[in-house]
């Protein structure tokens, strides 16, 4: 091969694209670094909840990660949040027998007073109106309150439909859809919502609130946020909440101790984590490779999403090292506070104009750990043309995976790449395959290291490479005319292009 030097580098002229490709697949087979990756910030680090220390201390290790590998990278503030560490939960069932619950406080919880809570835990009866309710109310003083519906099973549709008869599986749901809509009648007949209500028994007295919401999938449970200003706020695995609730609707009188701690830290910077490989040729034409950064803390946050930012690291990583002086500048956007409404990715693009105005492409992954199996030119009518350009070099076995839809339609929500797309410029999620991601890992505390499928994860970071690769390499830039929208069906409306989303830079509680 001839080889000449641009500058401070030594370039293969001769390097087709051909071999850049091989080259990004045995780099990614035989040298991959995403378990170790992994393991650093799922293990050691631990979920990244906005306005945590350890969401923090992920940034910093990012940074550090992106330094070791040459690539220059900063944590770029972008707002404040409300300052949170979560602490030890103990739940433990004292009477009428003793057993240690699974269960954990919800984020940006009130912690339990020093040493804990003990109290007994009742259900909200069923109500004629507001009157009643209002009557019964003082009952909560000085005791925990459930406050989710009981569910008629613990199995997962799927589990009923392989084993039950026809008859007994239409049974179990019909029981469950009665169920459902009588406990919202109930709720409704309090006079509050499933959200005032919280505050009601607060204001009443309750010492702690004990919710479960489960996802429909064996153990899984969504941990979001407490709704509580004083007092404690707990959820507990659908196993353990149906135990407490059985207890309390026989009259048995369920007694719990509590522990639960957190600290409140008041406001606390928030950051992207911005990484950048700088364009030899036309520096002001960018490719962003997106994730978010942030994640719930029921689990570690392993495929919502460890996945997409490990994903986009080791892409990085590779371009580094194989292709260091690429014609665009190629940015890595870790963005925080996706799961709060895309405030990271927002205020980057409020912040940063020249580089929405100079982007050629944005790829985006954030939706679990599949294979990429979908791709959506966003709307922009001319998708096609550079898109199908650049998947022509994707090996076959990773491309016959995917459909696509061009032109698409654009989305207003979603993910990171939607702050972009409504701004007008051309970014494009990389969306995957579910592996049962929405009832077992998306927000729920089952979303750890051991759910990951790294087969499928190098897949995304080999064609992830390849499209950026192309990206840079192609002599055209990106159109970004947009496509006619079609007209909606229900209304008869022609729909219409999001407008720019606006970042909530002092968020909190």
């Amino acid at each position: 091969m001839v080889l000449f030097v641009v500058g401070y580098s030594s370039i293969s002229v001769a390097q087709t694209t051909e071999e850049m490709v091989e080259r990004f697949v045995r780099e990614a087979n035989e040298n991959s670094q995403l378990k170790p990756l992994a393991h650093e910030m799922l293990d050691v680090i631990g979920p990244r909840l906005v306005g945590t220390p350890q969401q923090e201390k992920a940034h910093n290790w990012a940074v550090e990660k992106f330094e070791e590998w040459g690539i220059s990278a900063k944590n770029e503030q972008w707002g404040t949040w409300q300052g949170w560490e979560r602490g030890i939960t103990h739940i433990d069932l004292v009477s009428p027998r003793v057993v240690s619950l699974s269960g954990m406080q919800l984020a940006w919880s009130p912690s339990t007073p020093k040493g804990g809570v003990e109290a007994e835990a009742v259900i909200i009866p069923e109500v004629k109106d507001s009157v009643d309710f209002q009557e019964w109310l003082p009952n909560v003083k000085g005791k925990f309150v459930l406050v989710s519906m009981p569910q008629i099973t613990g199995r997962p549709d799927y589990n009923w439909e392989e084993f039950a008869t026809d008859e007994s599986f239409e049974k179990m749901r019909k029981e469950r859809s009665e169920l459902s809509r009588e406990w919202r009648a109930n709720i409704g007949r309090t006079g509050y919502n499933s959200r005032s209500i919280v505050k009601a028994l607060e204001e009443a007295g309750a010492v702690g609130i004990i919710q479960s919401y489960w996802s429909r999938g064996f153990g899984a449970n969504k941990i979001f946020s407490a709704r509580t200003e004083n007092i404690p706020m707990v959820d507990l695995s659908q196993e353990d909440y149906g135990l407490l609730y059985r207890l309390a609707d026989y009259g048995d009188k369920p007694e719990l101790r509590i522990v639960a701690e957190s600290k409140d830290l008041g406001r606390v910077p928030t950051f992207n984590t911005i990484a950048t490989i700088e364009g030899t040729e036309k520096p002001d034409e960018y490719i962003i490779l997106s994730a978010h950064y942030d994640s719930w803390d029921g689990g570690t946050g392993a495929t919502d999403n460890g996945t997409g930012s490990i994903t986009m690291m080791e892409t990085a990583r590779i371009l580094k090292k194989l292709y260091p002086n690429p014609k665009r500048t190629i940015i890595v956007g870790l963005w925080g506070s996706e799961e709060q409404g895309l405030n990271g990715s927002s205020a980057f693009v409020e912040d940063h104009p020249e580089v929405v105005e100079g982007l050629q492409a944005l790829f985006n992954q954030d939706n679990g750990t599949g294979r990429v199996v979908n791709l959506s030119g966003q709307g922009f009518l001319h998708s096609y043309d550079y898109l199908g350009r650049w998947l022509t070099a994707v090996p076959r076995d990773i491309s016959r995976h995917i459909e696509t839809n061009f032109p698409g339609t654009p989305s207003g929500g979603g993910s990171d790449y939607a702050s972009f797309v409504s701004a007008g410029a051309p970014a494009f999620s990389l969306s995957s395959l579910s592996w049962s991601y929405w009832n077992y890992t998306w927000h729920t505390n089952l979303d750890t290291y051991d759910k990951i499928v790294f087969d499928d994860v190098r897949n995304n970071v080999i064609l992830t490479a390849i499209l950026t690769y192309m990206a840079s390499e192609d002599p055209e830039s990106t159109s970004r005319v947009k496509a006619v929208l079609p007209v909606n069906p229900r209304t008869g409306e022609q729909r219409s292009w999001p407008t720019p989303r606006k970042a909530n830079r002092e968020g909190g509680k």
